[in-house]
């Protein structure tokens, strides 16, 4: 079990909404963007199990931006706080999905 464990990585991924019935976002918002941490084998895995679980939650995912994982994200440069390192602990930890952030997005009419 612990070799299982030790494949798993946490991967930032930016998620983009649409709309949905019962989704949460603000009334007026056109869709929105999730900021997560999503923990699995490889890049895909992670992608695949965040979108099932957004789709639980409905949401209406349309499109997602893998950011790699925090070695591949230090090695770009990326500032990293402490809170962020957290959060991708516990994903990591828990073998789950960690929404960090909900942006809504507005249409300027």
């Amino acid at each position: 079990m612990a070799k299982n464990a030790s494949r798993q990585q946490v991967y930032t991924l930016l998620v983009e909404v649409g709309r949905n019935v019962g989704d949460g976002l603000p009334e007026g918002a056109s869709g929105g963007a999730l900021m997560c941490y999503a923990s699995g084998v490889d890049e895909a895995e992670a992608v695949r199990e965040t979108v099932a679980i957004l789709k639980q939650a409905d949401l209406a995912p349309l499109d997602v931006s893998g950011y790699g994982t925090l070695d591949e994200r230090l090695a770009e440069g990326h500032d990293i706080s402490d809170d962020e390192r957290a959060m991708m602990q516990r994903a990591l930890e828990e073998n789950s999905v960690i929404v960090a952030q909900m942006t809504p997005f507005f249409d300027k009419a």
